[in-house]
């Protein structure tokens, strides 16, 4: 358990969220988490720094109704803390801890997708010629449907280039 402890405590909260491309659903999971574990860490420790024993001959000294201090003292020996099965409990953390673990490996299958993806095209844009170097041929090859949009577009006699009149004037030609 330490060494789950020692891995809580270095965990980087804000690349986890943010660097990561996580879900802002799982984003918000993981904030609300935060928080309370936080605060019961926060809680813990408060109750860890109080004093737990109690004097009773001060109490004796104080008070003057002796019989009250004896029954409380008695009453004090004589309790015992109540133990809680926490199966169901600690059966829901693992079923919601098992949810997470498929997200986030999921998660991590996407990132390396997308980073696979992004190391090729970066890959064709290094290796491929300046944009001064490209002809209309090039483009029309590696792009055949921009040929067939302004084929129909030309035979429909609807060839317009927005912004052409205003540039240039309008030409008709009879």
């Amino acid at each position: 358990m330490s060494a789950v402890k020692a891995a809580a405590a270095h965990i980087d909260w804000t690349k986890l969220s943010t660097s990561l491309g996580l879900q802002t659903e799982t984003v918000a999971a993981l904030s609300a988490f935060r928080k309370r574990n936080e605060e019961a860490r926060r809680v813990l420790t408060d109750l860890k720094e109080q004093k737990t024993a109690v004097d009773f001959a001060h109490y004796r000294k104080v008070l003057k109704n002796q019989a009250v201090v004896d029954e409380l003292e008695k009453s004090y020996k004589a309790f015992k803390a109540t133990s809680y099965d926490v199966q169901a409990q600690i059966k829901s953390i693992d079923a919601v801890e098992a949810k997470a673990l498929e997200r986030a490996k999921f998660t991590a299958t996407k990132v390396e997708s997308e980073l696979a993806d992004l190391q090729a095209t970066l890959k064709n844009i290094e290796t491929s010629r300046p944009i001064e170097d490209l002809t209309v041929d090039d483009v029309l090859k590696s792009r055949p449907e921009i040929a067939e949009k302004v084929d129909a577009l030309l035979a429909k006699g609807k060839w317009d280039t927005k912004g052409y009149n205003d540039k240039f004037g309008y030409v008709t030609l009879f």
